[in-house]
């Protein structure tokens, strides 16, 4: 069937409420509104305001008030509008939900999942447009997902709502107009490992989230250029499926990661160092890195472009991994 990943995103919620009475939805707009991004458009009308809670603007009360819930029984789901907001709501995440089970000695555990926005390229200024989440994957008892799929989008919930801790979605603000195929029977899908979407034998290049689409394109490019380039979604940043990476730089012998974080302290670091540390002896060039410029993400239209990762980017990337190869 014909689905948008926003579509997908409230089929995946809407299955979850329907599997699981415990599972409510709460956050800003989620009810009369829809959801700021139209994700949870319908739902109020299916499930009841008990079910669909609109919340007061307060991160750090109504992410609070998920972890209690979390606590007491409940499997709740918290729409957060953009990652930039849950700063506002740090002290929650990192000091209370992803904490408590072993400040409780194993006793208590936090089974919520948190969504929210991530990403640029749509002109909403600096304060709309980060892409923070390999900050979150820093800190221990969180799991990171990042659905860049129409499949991922609808098959991450479920598998989310049964994880006994923290789990946080990333859901890149570029795809909830993306269109495709999904098929009738989409269920849940594997939140573990990572996701081949294009085999090649000259050159890996790894990413997650919103940037998939520019790597796979760049990919096809690369190919007209006689570079076999495989595509590695990582779907999630914690744990982090290292065996993937692994086992797909020592087929290529080459690597590129794409990330639209900061290139400092970044989940493409962490990637590149882990590669180094066990792939050294496979490695034909450089681990290369294409990340966002090193500054607030503008609003102007092309000042944005110019900051973010970018096919050409990639293009140049991977042709200097392949050339330094020999």
């Amino acid at each position: 069937m014909k689905s948008s990943y926003r579509e997908a995103l409230r089929a995946g919620i809407r299955d979850a409420m329907i599997r699981d009475e415990r599972v409510f939805l709460m956050g800003e707009d989620v009810g009369a509104y829809g959801g700021s991004f139209a994700v949870s458009l319908g739902l109020l009308e299916e499930f009841g305001p008990e079910r669909i809670r609109d919340t007061p603007l307060s991160e750090s009360g109504f992410v609070g008030a998920g972890i209690g819930a979390a606590l007491g029984g409940m499997r709740p789901i918290v729409e957060i509008m953009t990652v930039n907001f849950s700063l506002l709501a740090l002290d929650q995440i990192v000091n209370n939900a992803a904490s408590l089970l072993h400040m409780s000695g194993g006793q208590f555990n936090v089974p919520i999942v948190i969504r929210m926005t991530t990403g640029a390229g749509r002109q909403l200024g600096a304060q709309h447009s980060h892409s923070l989440e390999g900050w979150f994957a820093h800190i221990p008892g969180l799991r990171i997902l990042t659905p860049a799929t129409l499949a991922d989008a609808r098959g991450m919930v479920w598998p989310a709502l049964q994880d006994p801790d923290p789990v946080l979605i990333f859901e890149h603000g570029s795809l909830y107009n993306v269109t495709g195929e999904l098929d009738d029977d989409a269920g849940p899908v594997d939140i573990d490992t990572a996701a081949v979407r294009r085999p090649g034998a000259d050159i890996t290049l790894i990413t997650y989230g919103g940037t998939l689409p520019a790597v796979l394109d760049a990919a096809e490019q690369l190919a007209a250029e006689g570079i076999d380039a495989e595509v590695l979604d990582l779907r999630t940043l914690r744990p982090l499926d290292e065996a993937s990476i692994l086992a797909s730089v020592r087929r290529t012998h080459r690597a590129v990661v794409v990330d639209e974080g900061w290139r400092s302290g970044s989940i493409s670091a962490e990637i590149s160092a882990r590669i180094t540390e066990n792939a050294f002896y496979d490695l034909d060039a450089p681990v290369g890195r294409v990340c966002s410029a090193e500054v607030p993400i503008p609003y102007s239209k092309h000042l944005e472009l110019a900051a973010l990762p970018s096919v050409d980017r990639i293009l140049a990337a991977a042709r200097q991994a392949v050339s330094a190869g020999g």
